[in-house]
């Protein structure tokens, strides 16, 4: 059973070796037996004409009766002993001439049957004979006689297994180059598919907008519908992106108005906690809708570029709290994600460190072993292991007893898996916590 995942290059060249292996020695053990009937029946008619010259020798004595044949033949092989080719009449009853060839031995005629036969019989040395017999009745003779000729199959042979080594070494090179010419035609019959599927993969990668449409006919028709849904797609994105910022804007202002009429509430702090929840859900969605849409159809960003901004503004909070910000970027590291959720991502989780941090966060952004290393720590009091698991489960802010900004843990976690990456907190060697993101590479810029 051929397996599922095979490529289509390997199941065309499987199918192709296999039609190959049929018809390749079908055809050769068709030629053989072809040539070998043909070169046998030529065989044979060359033992005809033989034989009809030894019926034509073939005479009885008139006055003793006995049998003669004259040297007719003309073969000095029928004068050598055992040399292969022999001949012998008799008319069974004892009356024999054989070639001196057969010296002492005898040819088994078989003495009935009517007309020529022809069968291999085995010589007297063993050697394989071609044998031709025939019954014959002299004119005023009522004993008919048997008139056999044999020659030495050894010629035939030797011709017949030169033909069919010939004609397996010539199969066995045209079936190599065959799948040879088939593996290369297949080779470039799927090249565009190849280019189809490089384009694609530039396409993931953010490389590139759009697929290629130079390639043949069906699969240029294939990669335009492709481009019209991946435009189709970015329209809705950018439309839904655009929604979601105008949703923001038209509740941010129905928000601030209800915080500010929350105080002449009889239970003010209940309704203030009420409006909070509320911010932060609408936070937490939109900031899904709009990671969500960056995600799918994201392009490279340089990590130290589209970080600037936010190391720049957190680095004068930083100075104003008498905190150092040490950040680490390593040059032109390319990620695949859009450069306004990385901000997002990073400036959430700086403020937080900041928020906590006694004296010194750190920043570490590098690339290892196919992926981004973007480390966050803090000397502040950290968090024991219940907590950080707690604050993942719940998706809490990390300044939750402090005033701050910024999206909860599980925002930044749903961006993580939006782009294929994961978020973990661990105690920092500062003392405090260090927040682990790990994200893909986009590939050189």
């Amino acid at each position: 059973m051929i397996p599922t995942r095979w490529s289509l290059a390997r199941r065309l060249l499987l199918a192709a070796g296999v039609l190959v292996l049929v018809v390749l020695p079908l055809a050769g053990g068709g030629l053989a037996y072809t040539f070998r009937q043909t070169v046998t029946a030529s065989f044979d008619e060359r033992l005809d004409s033989m034989l009809r010259v030894l019926l034509a020798s073939v005479e009885r004595e008139p006055l003793s009766g006995r049998l003669r044949v004259a040297p007719a033949l003309g073969d000095a092989r029928f004068e050598r002993v055992f040399s292969g080719w022999y001949w012998q009449v008799g008319d069974g009853q004892g009356t024999t001439r054989i070639s001196r060839s057969l010296w002492d031995q005898r040819l088994p005629l078989s003495g009935s049957g009517e007309g020529v036969t022809r069968r291999d019989i085995t010589g007297p040395r063993g050697e394989p004979l071609r044998l031709i017999e025939r019954r014959i009745r002299l004119a005023n003779d009522p004993r008919p006689l048997r008139v056999g000729l044999a020659v030495s199959r050894q010629e035939l042979d030797d011709e017949v297994a030169r033909f069919e080594w010939l004609l397996w070494l010539s199969l066995l090179t045209l079936g190599v180059l065959l799948l040879g010419g088939l593996a290369a035609q297949i080779r470039w019959g799927l090249a565009p598919l190849r280019r189809l599927h490089a384009d694609l993969r530039e396409v993931e990668a953010g490389r590139e907008a759009r697929l290629g449409t130079r390639l043949p006919a069906e699969l240029a028709e294939l990669a335009g519908a492709m481009n019209e849904v991946l435009a189709r797609d970015r329209r809705l994105i950018e439309r839904g992106r655009a929604a979601a910022g105008n949703l923001a804007h038209a509740l941010k202002t129905p928000i601030s108005v209800l915080g500010t009429l929350a105080g002449r509430h009889p239970e003010p702090e209940r309704i203030r906690a009420e409006l909070t929840r509320l911010d932060e859900a609408v936070r937490h969605h939109l900031a899904r809708a709009s990671a969500a849409g960056g995600a799918s159809l994201a392009g490279r960003v340089r990590a130290d570029e589209a970080l600037a901004p936010v190391i720049d503004g957190l680095g004068r909070l930083a100075e104003r709290r008498g905190i150092v910000l040490d950040a680490e970027l390593e040059d032109a590291l390319s990620l695949r994600v859009d450069a306004q959720d990385l901000q997002e991502m990073v400036g959430n989780l700086l403020e937080n460190a900041l928020n906590w941090a006694q004296g010194r966060v750190t920043l570490r952004v590098a690339g290892e072993a196919g992926e981004a290393r973007l480390d966050i720590e803090d000397d502040g009091p950290g968090m024991s292991p219940e907590q950080r698991e707690a604050a993942l489960a719940r998706g809490a802010r990390l300044d939750e007893r402090r005033s701050g900004s910024g999206l909860g843990l599980a925002i930044v976690e749903d961006l993580m898996a939006l782009y294929g990456g994961r978020l973990t907190l661990e105690a920092a060697p500062l003392g405090g916590l260090a927040a682990r993101i790990r994200l893909p590479l986009g590939g050189p810029a």
